[in-house]
């Protein structure tokens, strides 16, 4: 398995997590933000179409998901464990705005 895939999956993991017992750790979301910048920094998206599409996704999907919150019993948390998983690709999505940055800075000398 790639490092890639192992994040992936641990990002799931504390989402569900977060989800399931959001009292037992008020940091949930510092803790998404920072697997997601491990994965970011560690496995830089490719093109400019990625990073784009990533952007959009952390920006529309929590948004959409919204909706969920209209499904009886299941709808909330549905919702919730979105939010999270989004909490993760927003901080991916940061650590490549970061590199990006960084190439931008050093291609200019």
């Amino acid at each position: 398995m790639s490092s890639n895939q192992i994040l992936t999956i641990l990002s799931v993991l504390i989402a569900l997590g977060a989800t399931a017992v959001p009292d037992v750790m008020p940091y949930w979301a510092l803790v998404l933000v920072a697997v997601g910048l491990v994965s970011g920094f560690m496995n830089p998206l490719p093109d400019m179409t990625s990073r784009m599409a990533y952007t959009v996704a952390a920006i529309a999907i929590p948004t959409i998901a919204n909706a969920l919150d209209a499904i009886p019993v299941v709808g909330a948390h549905a919702n919730m464990l979105i939010d999270n998983i989004m909490i993760s690709v927003a901080g991916m999505v940061i650590a490549n705005f970061i590199l990006l940055m960084i190439s931008q800075v050093r291609s200019s000398d």
